[in-house]
């Protein structure tokens, strides 16, 4: 099963992808932070972090946010120059700056914006689009209105966050949900929420065995030997990883 590393705002930056993937490995794919529009452009911070002379992974794909077609296609458009092939576009952002603007998890009410943004994807044929997204933002039965439209449109997978986005991450991740989801989905699915130790890596994977892979984030950042130790399939010993965890912090304050 894949591993992919989710992307966390002021974390998960090149540097710390790059410095990550040399020490520790065990990522498949790695998701940027979201780029965004700001006074009407591209942060000049996002162009940085997902340039691809500052990025040394294997596999890296962009993320957007966006509420509209009017903001999602010029970064589309920037990361097809940059020459990727795919694109993530998130619904899960759970900051409340950015659910005010009906980006993120702000978009899970309102199924005729995401329909207009899922039409949007069809103008660049040359991306590859997928999703990262909640159950919702008020209501868990809101991604019964928001997954029929996923269903129609041609994305490559769906990564599934199941709490509400509200909640930010102060409830469990609502795994029962997560199967009906699960049952109805027509898309590649990746799950993503509470998984911080192998036990519960492959007690899900386990439990959902269709599942295209598992996303990583706030585990990954308390043990950064988490997909490692997924793909070996052992728990590191304690001095295992305080040697990782040494080599990490050399190459990460040198880079």
């Amino acid at each position: 099963m894949k591993i992919f590393a989710a992307p966390l705002q002021g974390f998960t930056e090149a540097t710390w992808r790059n410095v990550h993937n040399e020490t520790y490995g065990g990522i498949d794919t790695y998701i940027t932070p979201f780029i965004r529009i700001e006074k009407g452009e591209i942060r000049n911070k996002d162009i940085r972090d997902t340039e691809k002379k500052n990025n040394s992974v294997p596999h890296l794909i962009p993320q957007i946010i966006a509420a509209t077609p009017d903001e999602l296609l010029p970064i589309a458009e920037f990361i097809a120059k940059e020459g990727y092939c795919e694109a993530d576009i998130n619904m899960g952002c759970s900051f409340a700056l950015q659910v005010r603007k009906q980006h993120g998890a702000g978009l899970l009410p309102h199924p005729e914006a995401v329909a207009a943004l899922m039409k949007a994807t069809g103008e660049m044929p040359e991306i590859k689009f997928s999703v990262k997204m909640r159950l919702g933002w008020d209501n868990k039965e809101e991604w019964r209105n928001i997954l029929p439209i996923l269903n129609d449109t041609p994305l490559t997978r769906i990564t599934l966050h199941p709490r509400l986005g509200r909640e930010q991450y102060k409830q469990p991740a609502d795994r029962e949900e997560f199967a009906r989801f699960y049952e109805e989905c027509r898309h590649p699915l990746v799950y993503n929420g509470d998984l911080t130790t192998l036990e519960e890596m492959n007690r899900t994977a386990e439990e959902f065995p269709r599942l295209e892979g598992l996303m990583v984030g706030r585990g990954l950042l308390g043990n950064p030997a988490l997909g490692k130790e997924y793909k070996e399939q052992r728990n590191l010993s304690h001095g295992e990883k305080a040697s990782l965890l040494a080599a990490f912090h050399d190459k990460f304050y040198q880079a």
